[in-house]
């Protein structure tokens, strides 16, 4: 028996140390991580595990958290919160709305097991702090830090205080409560300091503070005029003391002129430290790159002598899965994670349940346009080309409704079933776009009115009762298109092999007034009264 034993424990020992040499300890990341929007990213590491929280404004739930184990596939575990407020501008009620406002570049913090999250709403005029022991499932618990507005903050614990550094171009410093729920009465609140001016068009922005080896770290980006996105670094020996800068990644990358810039360092277990930055990469969003760091005299310097990476080693095993978009083919009774709505959703006017297999959205109360529309649901779209599909059953639908597939941003293009005054239903396809008018108020004072302003590309008649709708996108062609970058083309099939496609493709562009890439958006709503619902069978996005 002893002798059965040891030769068991050998073959065993002997299997585990051929799987441990055989199995890769380190992989090559091509960048993008993934060719879709995820801006402001910031990222943490708790034992082996890391966790990446990034910037969706006015989409809910918001403040996406990202898990992984390899710094390269990142999987969507959880929200911070279903949505950040029940007001008129989260309910699309009286005008208001949040659209290029509500949670910006969210700070990311791990502190004797309590994880916090800080950020602004500009939608609020108030920066927010939310805590939780459990990141992955929740609950979190939410504090507002009344009396000061810190955009594009950064926290940091140092000796048992917490710190927040924030604004831009001159990089302020605010101590906090250790718990974070207030601003520390009689705590620090001063200039930190001041990033130069001349020759810049933007200055210090996106900052990140840490404490290494002693020393202290601000990263943050800066535009030079007619120059290129740069990430610079300031550090000091002392909290307070006198900053010194340096540029640590700055060059083109995947052939545009947009840097490589904002994001955040972090090590591994076994003392490799990496950055994780975006690039804006037109109107797919804003890209998430992994850069070396190597530390020389203490600068961490990115990428190849900061020059930005296209294949980078990653000195971990490969784990996980990419998670941050999907197709759906509402098999389940809970809304998958890779979803988000657009402002806050009218719980009673969606399910997943009343047919199962189907999501089912009712156009609710009539509103002016599709930037109105209440529960219209939203993905990421993926580059650098790929098709979002869905089948749309139109048998509920009402007169004056509207429902299908729209390549979402201010500037959009959609394809869809509309039906008529007397019942009659079609297949129209529509270009619009998000106007804005100057207008004179009773006081005086001017003021911006947003409007819309829309074009029918296409329309045939429906036959029967359901269709397949598509948007082709091609954000970066290929050598034998003739097509170029940033297009949507929208189709449609009723038997789901022979497909129209409309001629005329939208121009796609990222626009501020948005501020986040191209959406694929799943929409329900109607112009002129309750317009019934429209059942969707399945969400295919496929990368081509």
């Amino acid at each position: 028996m002893k002798k059965s034993l040891s030769v068991a424990a050998a073959l065993a020992l002997s299997f585990v140390m051929t799987f441990s040499c055989s199995a890769p300890q380190s992989q090559i990341a091509v960048n993008p991580l993934t060719y879709t929007d995820i801006p402001d990213n910031d990222v943490i590491r708790v034992g082996d595990t890391y966790y990446m929280v990034s910037t969706t404004m006015y989409y809910c739930p918001g403040a996406p958290i990202m898990k992984s184990r390899d710094l390269v596939h990142w999987e969507t575990v959880n929200y911070v919160f279903d949505c950040l407020e029940d007001d008129d501008v989260y309910n699309l009620r009286n005008g208001a709305h949040a659209y290029g406002m509500g949670q910006w570049a969210a700070s990311l913090r791990y502190n004797d097991g309590v994880y916090y999250m800080l950020f602004v709403a500009n939608d609020q005029h108030k920066t927010y702090m939310f805590r939780t022991r459990d990141i992955e499932n929740g609950p979190w618990e939410k504090n507002e830090i009344e009396g000061k507005f810190m955009h594009d903050a950064s926290l940091l614990f140092d000796e048992g205080r917490l710190f927040c550094i924030h604004s831009n171009g001159d990089i302020m410093i605010t101590e906090l409560e250790p718990d974070g729920s207030a601003l520390k009465k009689g705590g620090i609140d001063t200039l930190l300091f001041s990033a130069p001016s001349e020759g810049y068009g933007l200055r210090a922005e996106g900052a990140h503070f840490y404490k290494i080896d002693g020393k202290y770290y601000v990263l943050e980006i800066d535009w030079p005029a007619g120059g290129i996105r740069t990430e610079t670094c300031w550090r000091s020996d002392s909290l307070l003391g006198e900053y010194e800068s340096r540029v640590v990644l700055r060059g083109e990358f995947d052939g545009r002129p947009d840097g490589v810039a904002q994001g955040a360092i972090v090590d591994t277990p076994d003392g490799d430290w990496y950055a994780i930055m975006f690039q804006d990469h037109g109107a797919v969003g804003r890209i998430p790159t992994v850069q070396p760091v190597t530390w020389v005299d203490g600068w961490p310097v990115m990428g190849d002598n900061t020059v930005p990476m296209k294949e980078v080693k990653v000195n971990l095993p490969p784990s996980g899965r990419d998670y941050v978009w999907d197709s759906d083919g509402f098999d389940s009774g809970t809304l998958a994670l890779v979803w988000q709505w657009n402002h806050k959703p009218v719980d009673g006017e969606w399910s997943l349940s009343e047919r199962p297999g189907w999501m089912r959205i009712y156009a609710g109360e009539a509103v002016g346009n599709i930037f109105e529309a209440r529960n219209s649901l939203t993905q990421r779209t993926v580059g650098p080309r790929s098709t979002s599909e869905v089948l749309l059953d139109a048998s509920g639908m009402k007169p004056g409704a509207r429902a299908g597939l729209c390549a979402f941003q201010s500037l959009n293009i959609s394809v869809g079933v509309e039906v008529g005054p007397d019942g009659e239903k079609a297949v129209v396809a529509r270009m619009g776009q998000r106007t804005y008018d100057e207008v004179v108020r009773a006081d005086g004072s001017k003021g911006i009115v947003p409007g819309f302003e829309e074009r029918v590309l296409a329309s045939t008649p429906m036959e029967g009762d359901s269709v397949r709708l598509r948007i082709r996108y091609v954000f970066t062609a290929q050598e034998d298109d003739d097509c170029g970058d940033d297009k949507a083309y929208v189709g449609w099939s009723f038997d789901g092999e022979s497909w129209t496609e409309c001629p005329e493709p939208l121009q796609m562009r990222y626009t501020l007034d948005l501020f986040t890439g191209y959406r694929s958006m799943l929409y329900s709503y109607s112009s002129t009264q309750e317009g019934g619902y429209a059942d969707f069978d399945y969400f295919r996005q496929q990368v081509y």
